[in-house]
């Protein structure tokens, strides 16, 4: 069974050097509890709110690897998904393989240069809880080549590019699977340009959201658990947002759905 339409968000992971160090920071912002660890995590382990799953913590099986949260997509045939990704000029860097019998997994890089995954769900098809607070909200990448990567997600996942006016000058679009309208009613996903604004050494990489109850509240109590701030909290027409580091370098931004500024 698929949960997950073909190319909607259904997963997220951190990927950590000190895993209880990661479990300490967003169990006290969050308000997360964690499994025990997983083979099929790489000895990761899952994050549950109100017993349901949210995300999952994996410590870096390399210390050269970045401390970054993934993404990961749906799909009915991780290795077809694999094939189109190819195709469309994108590389796979982790061929689909077996994590237990939770599903089949891999790791792919855009044309941009923005790192994702792919999930292709077993007994776990995705999250158990998103859209409300302390769980997944949102993604986008943001990327300096959006004359690759919006045709490549295209090809890859069937999806239709929009643009978007943020009213911040920004050049912005969602991206809608098929069957959804275009347009932000049916999008899953964003798409940035990294411009002048950011900076230079900024590379392509997605940007996970979470929902939250208190944008401002969350902001603070992650700076007190030893994150910082690197944007906001700002109103949007979508909500109250910040971008926000962990105590081991992880980005992420926390969104409050509630305080749209329309």
């Amino acid at each position: 069974m698929v949960a997950f339409p073909e190319g909607t968000p259904c997963w997220v992971d951190a990927m950590v050097p000190d895993l209880g160090a990661g479990k300490r920071f967003y169990g006290g912002l969050f308000g997360w509890t964690f499994g025990d660890s997983r083979a099929a995590y790489g000895q990761g382990v899952e994050a549950f709110h109100d017993g349901r799953s949210v995300a999952a913590l994996v410590p870096k099986a390399d210390g050269r690897m970045p401390t970054v949260w993934n993404l990961y997509f749906a799909s009915r045939d991780a290795a077809a998904t694999a094939a189109r990704i190819t195709e469309a000029g994108g590389r796979v860097i982790t061929r689909p393989t077996e994590a237990g019998e939770l599903g089949v997994t891999a790791t792919a890089v855009d044309p941009g240069g923005a790192v994702f995954g792919v999930w292709q769900g077993g007994t776990r098809a995705g999250f158990g809880k998103r859209g409300r607070p302390v769980s997944y909200a949102w993604g986008e990448v943001y990327t300096r080549h959006a004359e690759r990567v919006d045709p490549f997600y295209e090809a890859v996942f069937g999806w239709t590019t929009r643009a978007l006016d943020t009213g911040n000058g920004m050049d912005f679009a969602v991206w809608s699977p098929p069957g959804r309208p275009a347009g932000i009613e049916g999008a899953v996903a964003g798409r940035g340009v990294i411009d002048s604004r950011f900076p230079p050494e900024m590379p392509a990489h997605f940007l996970v959201y979470f929902a939250v109850a208190d944008c401002d509240e969350t902001a603070a109590k992650a700076v007190r658990l030893g994150g910082r701030v690197i944007l906001g909290p700002e109103d949007t027409p979508y909500g109250r947002f910040a971008v926000l580091v962990d105590d081991q370098g992880a980005s992420f931004a926390a969104i409050d759905l509630a305080r749209a500024a329309r």
